[in-house]
């Protein structure tokens, strides 16, 4: 009996052990969205006229609006703009706005030709070497789209 006792107990073993074997569930298994209805993959927001012009604390319109100059080989890519001339219809900051001016956006522009157009600014975050050299003190507001002043008309 002992003899049996003996193989038989190494293989009862395996057994039981093969028998309660976990299964791993990733944590993502056991996830549940409670918000999965509200999200929207792969759409930006945009903000209307409005909320362009309430965000803002320079708002300037006009037809002459160039892109000066562009960086895209190192690090965060940007844009500067330069504007020659236009009407200021909004300002925070300053009391009086100096025009030529330049401003920088993240992204580029989709700036239609000889077409007068708002530019939306904002306070300059960040690029403080490129600022003291260029003189910038603006950039372009984030979720801003390029609307044209015609479109008002």
């Amino acid at each position: 009996m002992n003899k049996k006792l003996i193989i038989s107990l190494p293989a009862l073993l395996m057994v039981l052990l093969v028998s309660c074997e976990k299964k791993y569930q990733s944590p993502g298994h056991y996830e549940n969205d409670l918000f999965s209805d509200e999200r929207q993959e792969g759409k930006a927001y945009i903000m209307n006229k409005e909320e362009c012009f309430d965000g803002s604390e320079l708002v300037v319109a006009s037809s002459t609006v160039k892109l000066a100059d562009s960086s895209k080989d190192r690090g965060k890519s940007f844009f500067l703009y330069k504007v020659s001339s236009g009407k200021v219809l909004k300002t925070v900051r300053d009391s009086t706005v100096e025009i030529p001016m330049m401003f920088l956006s993240q992204y580029k522009l989709k700036i239609q030709n000889n077409d007068s157009m708002y530019v939306y600014l904002k306070k300059l975050e960040g690029y403080r070497f490129i600022a003291k050299d260029r003189n910038l003190k603006y950039q372009w507001l984030k979720a801003a789209p390029v609307y044209s002043v015609k479109a008002d008309k």
